[in-house]
């Protein structure tokens, strides 16, 4: 995967010209790198699958979030709090808060992710590169992968989020890409 940079000789991302990378139960579209605004944020579609979990409840040190939904509906646990949201809806995922997000609806579902400031767009290049290389085989490269990016997770989490909101934890490939 890689992104696009953008410039006035290359005004337009096609979205041909940009990869998808399959995760756990979302993909991670590389829409846009941050270095082509000054730092101050990146973007990144995620598609998922029908009622998908597309993270355990995780917090970030370095970056808020904030999800602009395209279709479907979406869950977010914000600590203790659940919220959703659906097309045109836009949630804010503040740096430093335990927060959660899934598919809420039985078909598939997009959104795309800012991320200020930028850098951890690149998270999810090496992740999809690490679950092709490994699976879930090598969680002490995910753990630094988490490290490196001020990423914690709790992976405790992932059974009770599938079954308080009846949600599937994985899915192939193929599935995430289709």
């Amino acid at each position: 995967m890689s992104f696009i940079s953008l410039n006035l000789d290359h005004p337009v991302v096609k979205a041909t010209e940009t990869k998808t990378g399959a995760l756990i139960a979302m993909g991670a579209r590389l829409v846009m790198d941050g270095g082509d605004a000054d730092g101050r944020f990146g973007l990144i579609e995620h598609p998922i699958v029908p009622r998908g979990l597309a993270a355990p409840m995780h917090r970030h040190s370095h970056e808020d979030e904030y999800s602009f939904i395209l279709e479907g509906r979406w869950g977010f646990q914000l600590g203790d709090e659940v919220v959703y949201g659906e097309p045109g809806d836009l949630v804010y995922k503040p740096r430093g808060i335990w927060h959660s997000f899934w598919n809420a609806s039985d078909g598939p579902a997009r959104l795309l992710e800012i991320i200020s400031p930028s850098g951890f767009e690149h998270y999810f290049d090496e992740l999809s590169t690490l679950l092709e290389q490994h699976g879930m085989d090598r969680m002490d490269l995910f753990e630094a992968l988490n490290a490196k990016y001020g990423l914690e997770m709790d992976f405790a989490s992932i059974d009770d989020l599938v079954q308080s909101h009846g949600l599937v934890g994985q899915a192939t490939r193929e599935e995430i890409l289709a």
